[in-house]
């Protein structure tokens, strides 16, 4: 299944933010070919002025300069990009503390929190290697509920699974479906 994107000047700016955020860029023709493999055409004019737009500054990380946007809220200090294996620890934590019961139905899991809380954990969902993982090619958030939509028809079951093992503590669940017959 092939996602279709919008060709909107927000869309791509948005995914540029969401591939700088996982993805050490260093060149524009560098972030051009990501955003081309996303269905994004864009010319070095576009893609300059939408640096720009969004802010982004080159930072050092470690011997490299890559591209990053700074941070959501204003934070003016540039963020380079993060670290999976931190963006997971921050969805462990996440689940241990917020994730309240998980069921699920054919490619749907439904997540439960306390109020107010679940636009955090879906936030989180949205921004972690489980993510991709596990097939999640969405999330939508209530008060104390998040609805997880997974790309397999039946990854409901599996999305619900590996998120309960993350509040308990077990990072050593498998995060593909099982194969078996």
């Amino acid at each position: 299944m092939s996602m279709v994107v919008a060709q909107s000047r927000a869309a791509r700016q948005q995914r540029i933010v969401e591939i700088l955020g996982h993805t050490a860029v260093r060149s524009q023709p560098e972030l051009a070919e990501l955003l081309a493999a996303d269905g994004y055409d864009v010319t070095q004019a576009t893609l300059s002025r939408d640096l720009v737009e969004l802010g982004a500054v080159k930072v050092r990380v470690g011997r490299n300069l890559v591209y990053a946007v700074p941070a959501e809220g204003g934070d003016p200090t540039p963020r380079p990009a993060a670290d999976p294996a931190e963006v997971d620890a921050r969805l462990r934590r996440l689940c241990e503390d917020l994730l309240v019961a998980a069921t699920s139905s054919a490619n749907l899991a439904v997540l439960r929190t306390p109020p107010g809380a679940a636009n955090y954990l879906a936030s989180a969902i949205d921004r972690t290697e489980v993510k991709r993982q596990t097939g999640i090619i969405g999330t939508v958030a209530g008060d104390d509920t998040v609805l997880v939509v997974a790309a397999d028809p039946d990854g409901g079951a599996l999305v619900a699974e590996r998120l309960l093992a993350l509040a308990a503590g077990d990072t050593d669940k498998p995060d593909r479906k099982d194969t078996r017959s």
